[in-house]
């Protein structure tokens, strides 16, 4: 394509361009190992442009949370549960999208790599919101009581692990003790 028949993007394009790159480098590195350089060479921008969009690492940091959060939010309401449904029925269902939130491997490595960062007080602030924001839907979704949504969410971080590990989740690595632990679990969630 030549220079002149390239369509340019508008800055929410790009900006929302920087944002994936974003996504898929702290997903793969952390947030202390991430460069913005190497933001800036996923998302086919300079460095400076990475940083006058989003100001500091940090920043970015930040919203990358913000984004993979809203998303792992999205997949918790799309849960579909019936008006009627007792609370284990309700969280057995609500456990189901568990698997869309783990095959979006960038969201349970993002949401792992932001709570190893909550030492620094801006991104452990946005951490403990939207882990808080997570709970309360899971409450409001279910009608758990802190028992119920306390187990579901120890068994979902849990999954988690298992998922940054590559034990669960889209081309796990099969071994004995994953295979048990999975297995137990595969009619959803725990109560």
């Amino acid at each position: 394509m030549s220079e002149t028949t390239r369509t340019r993007m508008t800055a929410a394009e790009r900006s929302a361009q920087v944002l994936a790159a974003a996504v898929d480098a702290f997903a793969e590195s952390g947030y202390a190992a991430t460069k913005t350089d190497e933001v800036a060479r996923r998302a086919g921008v300079s460095q400076p442009y990475v940083i006058r969009l989003f100001g500091t690492k940090q920043q970015l940091f930040v919203a990358v949370l913000q984004q993979v959060c809203a998303r792992i939010e999205e997949v918790f309401r799309s849960a579909e549960i019936a008006p009627d449904a007792d609370t284990a029925e309700a969280l057995r269902n609500l456990g189901m999208n568990y698997d869309v939130f783990l095959a979006e491997r960038q969201l349970p490595l993002v949401l792992l790599h932001g709570i190893a960062a909550s030492a620094d007080p801006e991104i452990g602030d946005h951490v403990r919101e939207h882990f808080g924001r997570i709970y309360q839907l899971i409450v409001e979704r279910t009608g758990a009581d802190t028992l119920h949504a306390r187990r579901f969410l120890g068994t979902g971080m849990l999954l988690t692990i298992m998922t940054a590990m590559q034990v669960a989740g889209p081309d796990a690595i099969e071994l004995p003790w994953s295979t048990a632990v999975l297995d137990d679990l595969q009619c959803g969630l725990e109560l």
